[in-house]
């Protein structure tokens, strides 16, 4: 059974999660750094996000500015609903039936979330010398 998961969630809830995890130190300018306080609000998208512009610069951000979604028309209940489905792994055939999104969307977005991820990785070595592994991988090939 297939949840309609985006009607669930609330935009506004939604978009201050972006924020949150996208722009941790808030919304800002990206070309002079200056907080939403001094911008007015310039456009509201049926989307459920706001561009601002900048009253010191003129310059027009909104809460996707400056991230991977910048351009996109996606809601931010979508947006987190993807992150989180990618994150945990979830087939993309779900993701595009529970989100209303087409298959090459869901695909494309992946394949955008997992780069950036790879982007991100840090190339550098634990610094400790434990591991832990996780019990499937380690009764991997035996037959119960």
């Amino acid at each position: 059974m297939i949840f309609p998961i985006t009607d669930l969630l609330d935009d506004k809830e939604s978009a201050a999660w972006v924020e949150k995890y996208f722009h941790p130190k808030g919304l800002r300018c990206p070309g002079c750094q200056t907080t939403t306080q001094q911008a007015r609000l310039f456009r509201t998208h049926k989307r459920g996000f706001v561009d601002y512009r900048c009253q010191k610069c003129h310059g027009v951000y909104n809460l996707y500015t400056g991230t991977l979604f910048a351009g996109s028309n996606l809601e931010p209940r979508r947006v987190v609903l993807l992150l989180r489905g990618v994150c945990k792994g979830e087939p993309s055939t779900v993701l595009c039936q529970e989100l209303g999104l087409s298959r090459q969307s869901v695909h494309k977005w992946r394949s955008r979330i997992q780069a950036n991820a790879q982007e991100m990785l840090s190339e550098s070595a634990l610094t400790d010398a434990d591991t832990e592994t996780d019990e499937r991988f380690q009764n991997a090939g035996e037959k119960r």
